[in-house]
This record gives C-alpha cells, sequence and structure tokens, in this order.
C-alpha cells in the first residue's frame, strides 16, 4: 500500500513540473513575440521617418 502511494505521489509530482515546463515555454514564446513586435514596430517607423 505504501508503493501504491509513493508512485502516485511521483507520479503527480512529475505531472506538476511538465505543467509548470510547458507553461514556462509558453510564456517565453509570447514574450519573446512580444518583443519582436515592438522591434519591428520601432525599425518600421525609424525606416519612415527617415524617407
Amino acid at each position: 500500500m505504501i508503493g501504491l502511494s509513493v508512485a502516485i505521489g511521483r507520479f503527480v509530482e512529475a505531472l506538476f513540473w511538465a505543467i509548470f515546463r510547458v507553461a514556462g515555454s509558453l510564456a517565453v514564446a509570447a514574450v519573446g513575440g512580444v518583443l519582436i513586435l515592438l522591434l519591428s514596430y520601432v525599425a518600421i517607423r525609424w525606416l519612415l521617418k527617415r524617407q
């Protein structure tokens, strides 16, 4: 019975860390996308102002 409890606990812990890993990578991708959009907006404004 104790072995089953430990196995369930380890499964829940692994699931918890997997969810956090996916959420972290999605957050990094979202922040990176926003930064790319912001930099491209600034570059386009700078190029249009130069003309």
